[in-house]
């Protein structure tokens, strides 16, 4: 393998890391101010703060979901630029050829962002009911 092949799969690499580090910040993030809000509503036996705080949670799933897209359209970018017979053009960056094999509603609903943010929304509805 070339040094410029080597090279642009590293590129690639730094991409994933960063797009991958971008999302577990956000999930501390949005534990975080689940955790404030809940703790809030919860004090002031306050459904109507519960149930605003859903508001910032479908935004950070959102941000997450297309992180989690970006990651897998670049994972794909480097399936196909390690292979030796590759037709993907040197350091190109282009996800383009993958954007309809990996959708952002694929990555909404993975089974860890679901299950993640699913949890801190059910978490919600129950601060919602119990301060009703």
């Amino acid at each position: 393998m070339s040094a410029d092949r080597i090279k642009h799969l590293e590129f690639i690499q730094a991409i994933v890391t960063r797009l991958g580090n971008n999302s577990f910040l956000l999930k501390g993030w949005a534990m975080t101010i689940t955790a404030a809000i809940l703790a809030l509503s919860a004090g002031q036996l306050s459904w109507q703060i519960a149930l605003s705080g859903t508001v910032p949670l479908l935004g950070f799933w959102s941000l997450d979901s297309y992180f989690l897209r970006q990651e897998r359209l670049f994972r794909a970018l480097y399936e196909d630029a390690r292979s030796p017979d590759s037709t993907v053009e040197m350091l190109s960056m282009n996800v383009g050829p993958y954007l309809a094999r990996v959708t952002l509603v694929k990555a909404a609903f993975s089974q860890t962002l679901v299950l993640f943010y699913g949890a801190l929304l059910i978490a919600h509805f129950v601060v919602v009911l119990v301060a009703r």
